[in-house]
């Protein structure tokens, strides 16, 4: 077991995070995990100092405290963006500013991690079913939350057929950045967001 790789998994206790964190402890992977208090968070999420310590600061700071390792070992980051740090959405401008700040900080740090064949990518979901999407619903629904989420749904492309992204699905693909088969992957910024934002 100590010969395992490791993985060290920011947010694990959110829905994206837990489901990283099975998928790489399913394949044997050691895996270190931190969080913080996800309630003091909730009811700060309306100051936009908040999302910017925790989404652009936060990543800047794991992110240099890991590099030595990773120049080391040819290791991979993979942050974890959003649609928002894609393009802008409404009522969400520091949101959008913290998540594109994630996104292009990945992209440098790819360019500067490249000549010790160390990488770095970024994953932007949509609206992944996780507490953060219930959270959304009861703050921003009016009261209704199917209403809300027939409202995001609406904007897929599948129609009738749209449905919200699964945890584990961006755990999968995480995990493949973090695999010896993506070796030659750096630099991307991957959408997960069943086409939403390929156009209209």
């Amino acid at each position: 077991m100590s010969d395992s790789p490791v993985a060290l998994v920011t947010g694990a206790a959110g829905g994206m995070g837990a489901a990283i964190v099975q998928r790489f402890a399913l394949a044997g992977w050691r895996v270190c995990c931190t969080d913080i208090d996800a309630g003091g968070l909730d009811a700060l999420a309306g100051d936009s100092i908040v999302v910017m310590d925790v989404n652009a600061k936060g990543t800047f700071f794991m992110c240099a405290a890991a590099i030595p390792v990773l120049r080391a070992t040819r290791g991979a980051i993979v942050n974890i963006s959003s649609d928002a740090g894609r393009q802008g959405n409404l009522n969400a401008a520091a949101y959008c500013a913290s998540k594109g700040a994630v996104t292009l900080f990945t992209k440098a740090l790819a360019l500067e991690l490249a000549p010790d064949d160390a990488r770095a990518n970024v994953v932007s979901p949509a609206d992944v079913r996780t507490p953060m999407l219930e959270f959304q619903a009861r703050h921003y629904g009016g009261g209704d939350r199917g209403a809300y989420y027939r409202a995001l749904l609406e904007e897929y492309p599948q129609g009738a057929q749209a449905r919200f992204i699964e945890p584990q699905e961006v755990a999968e693909l995480v995990f493949y950045l973090c695999s010896p088969a993506a070796a030659s992957i750096t630099g991307a910024d991957f959408a997960i967001d069943r086409g939403y934002s390929a156009g209209k």
